[in-house]
């Protein structure tokens, strides 16, 4: 308090100096006009200070603050500081929350900002997609007049928000999502969104997949314990019925062991583990070579052609390729009927190594060829039990081309046939 007063009662000590001077000397009444006089001035002085203060707090800038002197020097340099303190905290606010905003537009998932009333306050670009809203034009809209949906509205009422909702998109019945409520501040709440489109059909795919591994186990297993019980209850073995059992034994465990084998090539392409070693592939020889099994496989049922458009070699590995293309191969020979022809190519076009399977088989429908590399999937399932196939044929030979960045192209046309070809990149020829 002291370091305050000592400057007024000062600065009033040197305006009554001068006339307790003039006062012997003039007298008493021109001493006191002098001294009213600089009173006045002084009080004018603080009026000027005041009115500039009053003027600054009218429209605050860190720029414009007064410049005071006396006992206003510094109270205007405090100001000065407290409001430069201020407007950097402000700078540091914005920066702050502009980062955020552009982290949560980075964000892969889908994020709502809604206040107590579960009004929109914002939301970044992949919550606009995922929900079809507009946040220019829906900011301040109800989030749940805005999302029909009967389990979200429930779930924002239930406010318990300690587990995700997982629900279907009412703007794209494709798109799977998982939201949650995250209550902050003041009875605000962050809504978070997920797509997990992918992850439910990877988790369809697999109870289909371990479904159907069981079914087809289970039928073959059904048929050998049959046929041992039946052996083991005969008193008297007779040799015909024996053997003919014996064979359909022995063709059930084929099929179990092809299908083993299938499932463990499926595995190895599929491990990040496996070592993936190339080399250069004569690709003349190995066509006569998937040609040679072809005659075996059709023990002279179909017209086998072999068309070598190109000289090119290829580079990969072979163990893979061999794989993927006998299974393009046995599968046009499965499907074509006795006396269809088949026709196997090697080619350059626009740059690509194609190989390419042409059978004049059955034919697939167009609703079925997007599926035709997932694991099990069969067109005609009675069909492809009596030709033997797996069901992994496809999806093994999809995975074996994609690890050499291939892509597989499917052309069908019921009844007159299909046309199967891998096509290799540049780098690979």
């Amino acid at each position: 308090m002291s370091n305050f007063w000592w400057r007024p009662l000062l600065t009033v000590g040197l305006l009554a100096l001068f006339p307790l001077i003039l006062w012997p000397i003039a007298g008493a009444v021109p001493a006191r006009i002098v001294f009213g006089i600089l009173l006045l001035l002084y009080l004018l002085h603080h009026l000027r200070n005041l009115k500039a203060l009053a003027e600054w707090l009218q429209k605050p800038d860190a720029g414009s603050v007064p410049h005071g002197s006396g006992l206003w020097e510094p109270v205007f340099a405090a100001l000065y500081q407290s409001v430069r303190r201020q407007s950097d905290n402000q700078r540091n606010l914005s920066t702050a929350l502009e980062r955020f905003l552009l982290a949560g537009e980075a964000m892969p998932d889908g994020i709502v900002m809604l206040n107590g009333s579960g009004q929109i306050e914002w939301c970044n670009p992949v919550a606009e997609v995922q929900f079809g809203i507009k946040l220019e034009r829906d900011r301040g809209q109800w989030m749940n007049y805005l999302i029909r949906n009967t389990q979200f509205i429930d779930y924002l009422a239930a406010h318990n928000y300690r587990e995700p909702l997982i629900f279907k998109s009412t703007r794209n019945r494709a798109l799977t999502l998982s939201i949650q409520l995250i209550p902050f501040g003041d009875e605000q709440k962050l809504l978070i969104s997920r797509d997990i489109t992918q992850l439910e059909r990877v988790e369809t795919m697999r109870r289909d997949f371990v479904a159907n591994v069981s079914h087809e186990l289970s039928t073959p297993l059904t048929v050998i314990g049959g046929f041992l019980e039946t052996l083991a209850d005969m008193e008297h073995f007779d040799e015909t019925q024996t053997r003919h059992h014996l064979n359909l034994m022995h063709d059930q465990a084929t099929r179990m062991q092809n299908l083993v084998k299938d499932l463990l090539a499926l595995s190895k392409l599929e491990s990040t583990h496996t070592v993936h070693r190339e080399e250069k592939i004569d690709m003349p020889r190995l066509m006569r070579e998937l040609l040679a099994d072809a005659q075996v496989l059709s023990a002279g049922r179909h017209h086998l052609q072999l068309n070598l458009a190109s000289e090119r070699g290829l580079l990969g590995n072979e163990e893979e390729l061999r794989s993927a293309f006998g299974n393009l191969v046995s599968n046009a020979i499965r499907y074509t009927p006795e006396g269809g022809e088949i026709v196997l190519q090697w080619e350059e076009w626009e740059g690509e190594g194609v190989f390419s399977v042409q059978d004049s088989g059955i034919g697939i429908e167009p609703q079925h060829i997007s599926r035709l590399t997932e694991r099990f999937y069969r067109v005609d399932r009675s069909r492809s039990r009596e030709t033997g196939g797996t069901g992994l044929g496809l999806a093994i030979a999809k995975h074996a081309l994609t690890r050499h960045q291939a892509r597989l192209e499917i052309e069908s046309t019921p009844g007159k046939g299909s046309t199967f070809s891998a096509c290799f990149p540049a780098r690979r020829l």
